[in-house]
């Protein structure tokens, strides 16, 4: 690859000439925090600075996790953080994803142990933000982290950071100044996603229950069981380790529907994991409309989560492990509407009061098959549909321009 003038090739990528390579040694003062003992902690005073409290760019004082220290003393005065400082969370499931920019709502506070407090005469402090937040910090965090039941990472693992910073503060403000308003219009868009969402869970709580008619429909709803509405066919048992790049069908994994937050799959624009013909003989392929439901899962929440299939378009594809494909009987329930299912209260609740298991809750063919559900006629279960499908595409619409508006990440 050619290089463009003015440009060099540095340990974090190409930068300008003019920018340097560095690490956070080199850059901040850090200071981790004092071990506060328990036995001196109070109902008030000032607040005590702990991973727990540092969140991905945020602190965290809800009254469950906060300590109180008495007062700030000459002997302790050095750990009471400032406005501006960047701390890091050193321990935890999510080591490396877990800081935040002191504000003056967060003050007075004090530093405790296994949290870093960094500051700099040299960086401006949103490039240090940007840059603990970015990727390149996680990727780094993951290859340095201890791999015990707590993750944990030391300041030097902190410090070895590598960056590339520019040497001109003005160009440095203004970077910082672009970020800014990035992260301005970020927050725009989350807060315009979440109202968005809220919107469609109450259309969702008045639609799916038949508290409110769109217009033109009066007629009465019909009780119908699971077993009325589809017919449950047989699902693939593989493992992960069966499933790679390269194959022949298809696989729709249980945990792939546990980590999505779409109610439909859409077969033409999702990569899928594959596998091999021989591993899957016999297992029916999945077609539009079919609603495939997990199983098995860890907590309440992902109990009997679906994706409703969509655009299969002549590939080949299976439910797999912890997986049920349930195909409708198109006199009763119409394609479009099954997806949102999973979202009617008696559904939902019926699908947790069959739930078993202690770390795990599974939940039987049997048991889904005996739900019954109160549905309108095809016509209104089609108008329901496209309402609500409307709001969860201008949903999609603004996590894509979310997604794309946001920084790349440093390296």
């Amino acid at each position: 690859m050619e290089l463009r003038l003015g440009y060099k090739v540095t340990e974090v990528g190409v930068i300008p000439e003019d920018w340097r390579s560095t690490s956070l040694a080199e850059e901040v003062d850090l200071l981790t925090g004092f071990p506060f003992p328990s036995a001196g902690y109070v109902d008030s005073g000032v607040r005590l600075l702990r991973g727990s409290n540092v969140k991905r760019g945020l602190l965290d004082w809800t009254d469950a996790i906060t300590k109180y220290w008495p007062a700030v003393t000459p002997d302790i005065a050095r750990y009471e953080l400032r406005e501006g400082d960047l701390v890091i969370a050193m321990d935890g499931a999510l080591v490396g994803r877990s800081y935040a920019i002191v504000s003056s709502a967060d003050l007075p506070s004090l530093l405790l142990q296994r949290v870093a407090r960094i500051r700099s005469s040299r960086v401006h402090q949103q490039l240090l933000v940007f840059w603990v937040g970015s990727d390149a910090f996680v990727q780094h965090v993951d290859l340095v982290k201890t791999h015990t039941a707590i993750p944990h990472i030391s300041p030097l693992d902190i410090r070895k950071f590598a960056l590339a910073v520019p040497r001109n503060p003005t160009e440095q403000r203004a970077i910082a100044e672009a970020l800014s308003e990035v992260d301005a219009l970020l927050a725009k868009l989350d807060a315009l996603i979440a109202k968005k969402r809220d919107l469609k869970q109450a259309a969702m709580q008045q639609l799916l229950t038949g508290q409110t008619r769109l217009p033109r429909f009066s007629g009465e709803w019909e009780v119908k069981r699971f077993d009325e509405l589809f017919h449950f066919l047989n699902t693939a048992n593989n493992p992960r380790a069966d499933l790679s790049e390269f194959g022949d069908v298809g696989y729709i994994h249980y945990g792939d529907i546990h980590t999505s937050t779409a109610t439909f799959l859409d077969c033409a624009a999702q990569a899928l994991p594959l596998i091999a013909k021989n591993r899957v003989a016999n297992i029916p392929l999945v077609q539009d409309g079919d609603l495939v439901m997990a199983d098995a899962s860890e907590d309440y929440e992902g109990i009997g989560k679906c994706m409703e299939i969509r655009n299969v378009t002549g590939r080949r594809i299976v439910a797999g492990l912890h997986t049920f494909l349930l195909r409708g009987n198109r006199d009763l329930i119409t394609n479009g509407f099954k997806g949102y299912l999973q979202f009617i209260p008696s559904v939902k609740a019926a699908l947790v009061r069959f739930a078993t298991g202690i770390s795990v809750y599974g939940i039987s063919k049997n048991n889904v098959r005996s739900i019954e559900v109160l549905l309108p006629s095809i016509e209104e279960q089609t108008a329901i549909a496209t309402v609500l499908s409307d709001m969860d595409t201008e949903i999609a619409a603004l996590e894509a321009r979310l997604a794309k508006t946001a920084p790349s990440s440093g390296g």
